[in-house]
């Protein structure tokens, strides 16, 4: 099968509005989680939201045609498709829109009509945003709980590799609205202070809103140093709507597929960027998972403590950090971890490490028990 290669990238988050700002300041530490006091919940919760100030719609045309959701999308692939020269006007370069929730907030209005409807359905947007750029293949739409982000990556990579593509833009957005932080609040299971992944004293989640998009090509690009998305893989493991596996076995299993594929052995992984939510649930499963893996003694870190939980966005953003951490020879801390706090052993990285690292693993899950693993590489 042809490689696959990442050509370019972005991140638009409360942090910064480019992948290499948002980089340059997590090697400083800085976190977008604040304590907020918003009119989508009568009591301040943590969260990593844009303030009003924050313009990132610099380069959208007529922004006042496009709901807050489908103006983040906008303004991170234009950054990345700026950075990789892609030929959009091609048939045979793809648009994969990832994302959770969308435009839901439109229905907090009350008036349900068909206009809003229309609106609030994902493929709406998805035909919005690829008529923005003109873009002539028609757009996907992945929306797979938390792992939609690199469900949206495996769906590009296995279109390039397929030979039906030569590129895919690959973008994916959530913001944080009364109906969805309700919904993570009815679970009990948003942190009353900002998260803790893999703690002793972890409580929960932080949520978070932003976007990212990566660019993959099967054209290696000219830089000196290239990353290669070389190996995915899905699971399931249909445990319960909203708890993950109490073992980590089906993590684990798209794990293995993922190396598999990769064409590594697994004392080749550098590091991992975990999906590490700070539940008690999600960050134990993982824990399983990886020394069912055999990757106990290998770096692990999780982003959630710089930017919550971004949903549908946050295996392209996490995934971007891998691609920046690999080309610097960084691995990032995990924000909020100070004491072990799963039942299996894991190496969590809690200061920034530098190396030579060749290899990352990237993990993550969501409701209904879905599991997702990629693998990236530098190219040879």
């Amino acid at each position: 099968m042809k490689p696959v290669f990442v050509i370019s990238d972005n991140i638009v988050s409360p942090i910064a509005l480019t992948a290499n700002e948002n980089f340059a300041l997590l090697k400083k530490g800085i976190s977008g989680i604040q304590l907020h006091h918003t009119a989508i919940a009568p009591e301040p919760f943590y969260a990593s939201l844009f303030n009003e100030d924050v313009n990132f719609t610099g380069s959208v045309n007529n922004p006042d045609a496009y709901t807050k959701f489908e103006q983040l999308l906008i303004a991170s692939i234009q950054d990345a498709l700026s950075l990789s020269g892609t030929d959009i006007t091609s048939a045979k370069t793809a648009l994969i829109i990832s994302s959770t929730k969308g435009n839901i907030s439109l229905i907090e209005s009350g008036a349900i009509n068909e206009s809003v409807k229309k609106r609030v359905a994902l493929h709406s947007s998805a035909k919005a945003i690829a008529g923005y750029f003109r873009f002539k293949s028609h757009p996907v739409v992945v929306s797979h709980a938390c792992i939609s982000g690199l469900v949206a990556l495996i769906t590009g990579m296995r279109l390039l590799q397929s030979g039906r593509c030569d590129h895919a833009v690959i973008a994916g957005a959530d913001i944080i609205t009364q109906f969805v932080l309700s919904g993570f609040q009815s679970f009990h299971a948003v942190s009353d202070e900002p998260c803790r992944p893999f703690d002793a004293k972890r409580n929960g989640i932080t949520l978070g809103e932003a976007a990212a998009t990566i660019i993959l090509s099967v054209e290696k690009p000219d830089a000196k140093e290239s990353i290669q998305l070389s190996g995915g893989a899905i699971s399931n493991d249909a445990n319960h709507i909203s708890g993950p596996s109490r073992t980590g076995e089906e993590l684990h299993q798209a794990i293995e597929a993922a190396v598999q594929e990769a064409g590594i052995s697994k004392n080749e992984i550098d590091f991992i960027s975990a999906h590490g939510t700070a539940t008690v649930y999600n960050d134990e499963m993982e824990s399983k998972a990886i020394n069912l893996s055999g990757l106990q003694q290998v770096p692990v870190n999780s982003l959630k403590g710089y930017y919550g939980h971004t949903l549908g966005a946050a295996g392209l953003i996490e995934t971007v950090a891998c691609v920046h951490s690999l080309k610097e020879n960084i691995i990032l801390p995990t924000p909020g971890f100070k004491d072990p706090g799963t039942t299996q052993p894991l190496v969590v990285s809690n200061a920034l490490q530098t190396g030579v690292y060749n290899n990352c693993l990237k993990t993550a899950s969501g409701f209904g028990g879905c599991n997702a693993a990629i693998v990236l590489r530098k190219a040879i």
